[in-house]
């Protein structure tokens, strides 16, 4: 598990016209998927996010409520928010239904960000082939 201030001192803001919320959004996203956060490992609260980037509250609160309707992370009242574990694996229509929807979201992500759909793909399955992919 890393410190707050480890995680806090890699978080970036980047002057792309990206909104700040969803930078923030994938950069926690691709910590979780690289194992640097760990399923039950306490996120950086708000505030501190917000003091360290210099952003407004808001503006964390709306990334953090955006990982926590993903499922990403689970708000715990009076204690913070932590990352959630992996939900089971879907099967069937249910499965098929949320692959389409996570396929449309990279290609709207890569589309917003340039990024050519085909080179997309091509990391994709190169990641997901590697020994140590989560």
């Amino acid at each position: 598990m890393h410190t707050q201030e480890q995680l806090l001192s890699t978080l970036r803001i980047e002057d792309t016209g990206v909104p700040i919320y969803v930078q923030l959004r994938e950069q926690f996203l691709r910590m979780m998927g690289a194992g640097r956060l760990k399923p039950g490992d306490q996120m950086p609260t708000m505030r501190q996010v917000a003091v360290s980037l210099r952003v407004d509250l808001n503006t964390v609160r709306h990334a953090y409520d955006d990982l926590e309707r993903a499922g990403a992370v689970i708000l715990v009242r009076g204690r913070g928010s932590f990352v959630a574990e992996p939900a089971a694996t879907l099967t069937g229509p249910d499965h098929e239904a949320e692959t389409e929807r996570l396929a449309r979201q990279a290609l709207a992500a890569a589309a917003a960000a340039g990024v050519d759909p085909a080179a997309l793909a091509r990391k994709i399955n190169e990641l997901a082939t590697q020994e140590d992919a989560p």
